[in-house]
């Protein structure tokens, strides 16, 4: 099996790139399909394995979802009959959690493992069990088999207030919430723009659905009924990644069709560290290399903060940049796999001590005092890449090693490219589209 890339890097790199749809609106709007009692039609769905690994794991349960041509998918659960997600499909595809919903919609009992996925540290699962719990659902956990057992012995009712912000909780209390006996009330829930792209796919189909700032009130409906094809938006991961090859690489790069809003936080710091930024329409945006960058201090945050899934591009935008610059991983642990990679082309990084007062309050993952994290790191800049062979350990560091090979002097060999194809369609084509040399091996 071919699962490495050859790349000759060193030269800029530029052209047009048009986006490709959001991975993670395409997962959800997928499973919030199986809440319906007709066939749905999904256009801009990205052919990536995260999204075929999904419509396997359907079809592995009785329903039927594929794609009809390149960026369509029709997804049916009324032939859904089994309630017992297969381990061995959960753990290839996180999101397989999710499956709570139409599975105690259709079954009103169901059998779901714990979420495979990028291992990029602990996520909040106990946060989504207890707002489960919160809505009327008996679920336990069998630590001896890996599965969580739900029940859902009535409509759910009641309100949450997550603790903390989590994307996923947010989404998957939404889905619970639709066909409920009453008003649900969730609060202190994330905003990111794929929940506003979940909540209007659902809006279209007749959810009664308000949101009010962090506050999100489901009014209970009988059913869903999409009355035409459903277009999900571009993905701006995607967007930030083309963006910081383009800047890296002292190149320009033209991308379509990016909410420039989606991305504001992103614009702002490439703004602030001399970058270049052109917003050339309601969706079309350019991105430029224009001379000597500045350093910068980062932490990520919720929208509309700076993502976690771009500071791993960040930093290879720093090892170019002037002087000594600062990442502080607050959503996440252990979420600098790439440092080690990156040291390997010559690069100045590592991990640095930032001293926080209430740790338990600042970081969104479960933080235990008892163990030791590496939550930040420091990088010295300018840097003179060069070749090397790296490693993937996850979706958006995959990506981060590929620029970094490809602003690299020489040859490099980067292995794993499965893992980042999970969440990137045809990114081996737009490379070389942009005149990148870039060979699967």
């Amino acid at each position: 099996m071919e699962d490495a890339y050859l790349i000759k890097g060193g030269k800029p790199l530029k052209g047009t790139i048009a986006l490709s749809g959001a991975k993670n609106v395409a997962l959800k709007v997928i499973i919030a399909a199986l809440l319906f009692d007709q066939p749905v039609t999904l256009k801009n769905i990205p052919k990536i394995n995260d999204v075929i690994e999904l419509l396997h794991l359907i079809k592995s349960l009785g329903g039927m979802a594929d794609f009809v041509d390149k960026n369509t998918v029709i997804v049916d659960a009324r032939s859904l009959n089994k309630n017992r997600i297969d381990l061995l499909h959960a753990s290839k595809i996180r999101v397989s959690f999710m499956l709570f919903a139409p599975l105690l919609y259709k079954f009103s009992e169901c059998f779901v493992p714990n979420p495979g996925g990028c291992r990029i540290g602990a996520r909040p699962i106990d946060r989504i069990v207890d707002g489960m719990k919160k809505l009327g659902i008996d679920i336990e956990y069998d630590s001896s088999s890996g599965f969580y057992r739900a029940q859902m012995k009535a409509k759910p009712s009641g309100s949450y207030k997550f603790p903390k912000e989590t994307h996923t909780g947010t989404e998957l209390l939404i889905m619970l919430s639709l066909f409920g006996r009453e008003k649900i009330t969730l609060d202190n829930t994330a905003i990111e723009p794929e929940i506003d792209e979940l909540i209007r796919f659902l809006i279209l189909s007749g959810a009664k659905i308000q949101k009010e700032g962090k506050k999100i009130i489901i009014y209970p409906v009988e059913k869903l009924i999409l009355p035409s094809p459903f277009e999900i938006m571009s993905d701006r991961n995607e967007a930030v990644t083309f963006a910081t090859l383009a800047v890296a690489s002292k190149g320009e790069v033209t991308i379509s069709s990016i909410q420039p809003g989606n991305i504001r936080m992103f614009i702002q710091k490439l703004k602030e560290i001399g970058a270049g930024v052109d917003i050339l329409g309601k969706s079309l945006m350019n991105f430029y290399y224009r001379g000597k960058l500045k350093s910068s201090r980062i932490e990520t945050q919720p929208h509309p903060g700076f993502m976690t899934d771009w500071q791993p591009n960040w930093a290879i935008l720093m090892t170019q940049a002037d002087g000594e610059s600062t990442i502080h991983e607050r959503i996440f642990e252990n979420r600098f796999s790439y440092v080690e990679e990156l040291r390997k082309l010559g690069a100045d990084i590592d991990y640095a001590k930032i001293p926080i007062k209430n740790p338990t309050d600042y970081f969104f993952f479960n933080f235990d005092p008892s163990k030791k994290y590496n939550q930040a790191i420091k990088i010295k800049g300018p840097q003179d890449l060069h070749g090397g062979v790296l490693e993937i350990a996850d979706l958006r560091a995959g990506a981060t090693l590929v620029i970094a090979a490809l602003v690299a002097k020489g040859d490099s060999v980067v292995n794993g490219v499965s893992i980042l194809e999970r969440g990137y369609e045809n990114f081996e084509a737009k490379i070389r589209s942009l005149g990148g040399e870039i060979e699967k091996i």
